[in-house]
């Protein structure tokens, strides 16, 4: 799976960045799609992910009610929409993909559980104050 992450950028205290992971050579219905990130000094922590099979989404705590993951099946794309940012959510942000059906042979059920196998170049938020 080849993944293409974009959408980063500088914003203030407060503003909004839609980040896109577009994923080639596989169907989005049939991967887990992450957001991880990782701040300077600071562990690659997981985000958001979406099961595109059934759909179903799981956030980090920190970000729940500001964060909205989805998916554009027509562009094979997941968004990561982000609102109310704070400078805490600084990092750069790596897409991150694993085949379901691997990840359920594992004995993985959620995408929050995988381990992920492939990985998307990152792309640099900065909230700036």
């Amino acid at each position: 799976v080849q993944l293409q992450a974009s959408g980063g950028g500088l914003v203030q205290l407060g503003d909004s960045l839609r980040l896109s992971c577009a994923a080639s050579t596989h169907k989005l219905e049939n991967l887990y799609i992450a957001w991880f990130r990782q701040a300077p000094g600071k562990e690659r922590e997981g985000v958001s992910c979406i099961s595109n099979g059934e759909g179903s989404t799981w956030y980090i705590d920190s970000v729940k009610g500001r964060f909205t993951i989805s998916r554009d099946n027509a562009k094979n794309t997941v968004i990561l929409q982000m609102n109310s940012l704070k400078s805490e959510d600084t990092a750069v942000y790596y897409c991150a993909a694993k085949e379901i059906g691997w990840a359920r042979i594992e004995g993985y059920s959620s995408c929050d559980q995988a381990p992920y196998d492939y990985w998307g170049q990152g792309t640099l938020v900065t909230v700036s104050s």
